[in-house]
């Protein structure tokens, strides 16, 4: 049977509800996050906002394909379904990823309307892009959908065919959190704290933090090149992030 153009999930015979391939969506999603994150980084570190720009434009068009006009067209999902192309597919009900994409697409508007159109560049901008990444993250890395959880608690009628099937799963047979498991990653975690502390205990900026100036230690010259290279440029100082700018680029 022809798939039609516009049409929202698979109808296969085996399933009474529209269906989509998890694994493609999975891979989508995973796909997406990384050019969040990196367009993200580079305007907070950086200070370029021109990338993320780019971004909320292609996911507003990836999202509005999605929902609109079918799944099956949109680009992060094109990339996605062949990336899996040699894994068994694992169908999952659409409704209610339907929904939860909804979200993401209210998300990307807003973004295109602050960022695109108006260039406005603050705290909200960082709210949105982060709800945005931990959605993706949850589902790329957990198969946790977030917008379906919130889908199952607005509707009467409950998700069907769920990631992993934790729609049908008992609660009896969810496998509990045992006390040596908290042991090993509480011992993990002091690990890596203490390992931390020896890395970070001597660095070789020591030598400009204020309180060794304050001791009248008397400071190193710094090297003509270095100088030069650690000239903050106009943008950073516009923004007030030049302390970022000088340790994203390693300078004193």
């Amino acid at each position: 049977m022809t798939p039609k153009i516009f049409q929202f999930g698979e109808q296969l015979p085996e399933y009474s509800i529209p269906v989509l391939n998890e694994r493609a969506v999975r891979a989508g999603a995973g796909i997406l996050f990384f050019f969040a994150m990196v367009t993200f980084m580079h305007a907070f570190l950086m200070g370029n906002f021109l990338p993320t720009r780019v971004f909320v434009v292609a996911f507003l068009v990836d999202f509005t394909v999605r929902i609109f006009i079918n799944p099956r067209f949109a680009p992060s999902l094109i990339l996605g379904q062949w990336a899996v192309r040699k894994q068994r597919p694992d169908y999952v009900g659409a409704p209610q990823k339907r929904f939860a994409w909804a979200i993401g697409f209210a998300l990307a508007l807003l973004m295109f309307y602050l960022m695109v159109l108006n260039s406005v560049v603050g705290p909200i901008n960082m709210i949105v892009c982060s709800v945005c990444m931990l959605l993706l993250f949850f589902e790329a890395s957990f198969g946790i959908c977030i917008g379906c959880k919130v889908y199952n608690a607005l509707n009467k009628e409950k998700a069907q065919l769920c990631p992993g099937g934790v729609c049908e799963l008992p609660s009896s047979d969810v496998p509990a959190v045992r006390l040596g498991q908290i042991v090993i990653m509480a011992a993990f975690l002091a690990l890596v704290g203490a390992v931390g502390q020896w890395v970070y205990r001597d660095t070789p900026a020591s030598a400009h933090r204020p309180e060794h100036a304050a001791q009248g230690t008397p400071a190193m010259p710094m090297d003509p090149a270095l100088a030069a290279r650690c000239q903050v440029p106009a943008f950073a100082k516009a923004m007030g992030h030049e302390e970022k700018w000088k340790q994203h680029n390693n300078c004193p």
